[in-house]
């Protein structure tokens, strides 16, 4: 194709927006002067991680059904109607090769319209338990493209694993060699919108630590709403720390770190295993499906990670279990390279290809 016009649908969390971002900007590099349309939510995280990238960004009103009483899920479906006409709409001023779906309810009516318009789908599942969004999706698309062996899995003859595509400046971090410090870095993620849970037994386990004189420097993503809490916490125990509400660098953090306290989403797990980060995975304990701890699973089995599960973990368990892992720093070494070996690092590249040639392959004339 001499150009591609690609629509990504999808947002509302980072695990959905990262892949798109990473794909959409390996396909403007392949194909030069191919437009890129971001489909997403009105959320201020989509508005974040689009920023100074140069892609559009076209929020879709509209809401998911799960987890929403009777009266949360007919709300819902009453703006279904009007959300797939507005995505009718903004297809046809677009006049999209292909439609690439990321995950998250705003999927469901842009993958519609490009049924309805016969435009070429292809979705990307970054979890191993595909969430209800995708399973829809699944049905309507020409190519579906998975991170892990997904349970309950896809028609085989339109599934392709290739890995969950990580963003460029995360892979050219991952080559970089990393330099040993006088003190350990734990890096502490609670997803792209913050864990309240995970923020409350931080500070609890850095109270103990502190007790007990491990010494350490601490970044912690927290997520808006236990921001500011969360950094005073850390100033009134005179801890060494970076706290912020959401981090846009994510390549620039993870190359200090040595241990990671985590979240099990998708994308963060690809990118720790990429830059070989050894993690503590805290489950989001009502992840859709407890697909968070599916995800974390394959890593854990794999020797890269340790699982806490917070049904009762507490301040103490964490803080000991941080002490034991900073200070062997040869079981850390072992763990980072576990995590190396489970990396797909060319999954970027896997689901371009796809695209590509599910898009030349159906070339449409609008």
């Amino acid at each position: 194709m001499t150009q591609m016009r690609l629509i990504v649908a999808g947002g509302g969390t980072g695990g959905h927006l990262f892949p798109g971002i990473a794909v959409a900007m390996a396909i403007r590099e392949r194909i030069p002067g191919s437009q890129v349309l971001f489909i997403g939510t009105s959320r201020l995280l989509d508005q974040q991680a689009l920023a100074g990238l140069g892609f559009e960004l076209a929020a879709l009103a509209c809401g998911g059904v799960k987890g929403l009483g009777l009266a949360g899920r007919l709300r819902s479906l009453s703006l279904m109607p009007g959300a797939v006409i507005e995505a009718l709409r903004m297809l046809r001023r677009f006049q999209p090769d292909l439609v690439f779906g990321v995950g998250g309810y705003v999927t469901g009516p842009v993958l519609l319209a490009a049924k309805l318009l016969r435009v070429p789908i292809a979705i990307h599942e970054q979890n191993s338990v595909p969430g209800m969004a995708n399973r829809l999706a699944g049905k309507l698309a020409d190519r579906v493209l998975i991170s892990l062996p997904c349970s309950p899995p896809f028609p085989p003859n339109k599934t392709v694993q290739t890995g969950n595509p990580l963003r460029r400046e995360i892979l050219e971090a991952a080559r970089v060699e990393k330099q040993a410090g006088d003190q350990p870095t734990l890096l502490v993620l609670g997803g792209s919108q913050g864990a309240h849970r995970v923020n409350v037994l931080m500070m609890e386990a850095m109270e103990q630590l502190q007790t007990q004189g491990l010494r350490l420097r601490l970044i912690h993503q927290t997520g808006a709403a236990d921001r500011e809490q969360v950094a005073q916490c850390y100033a009134r125990l005179g801890i060494d720390a970076e706290v912020a509400a959401f981090i846009s660098d994510m390549a620039g953090v993870y190359i200090r770190a040595d241990l990671v306290v985590s979240r099990a989403g998708a994308t963060t797990l690809a990118e720790l295993a990429a830059m070989g980060l050894p993690a503590l995975l805290i489950p989001y304990p009502y992840a859709a499906d407890d697909h968070q701890v599916t995800n974390g699973e394959f890593y854990v089995k794999g020797n890269g990670c340790r699982m806490l599960r917070e049904s009762g973990l507490t301040g103490e368990i964490l803080a000991q279990t941080i002490r034991e892992h900073l200070q062997n720093r040869e079981e850390l070494h072992t763990m980072a390279a576990n995590m190396k070996t489970m990396a797909m690092p060319d999954a970027t590249n896997r689901i371009v290809d796809e695209c590509t040639r599910l898009a030349a392959r159906t070339e449409r004339q609008w």
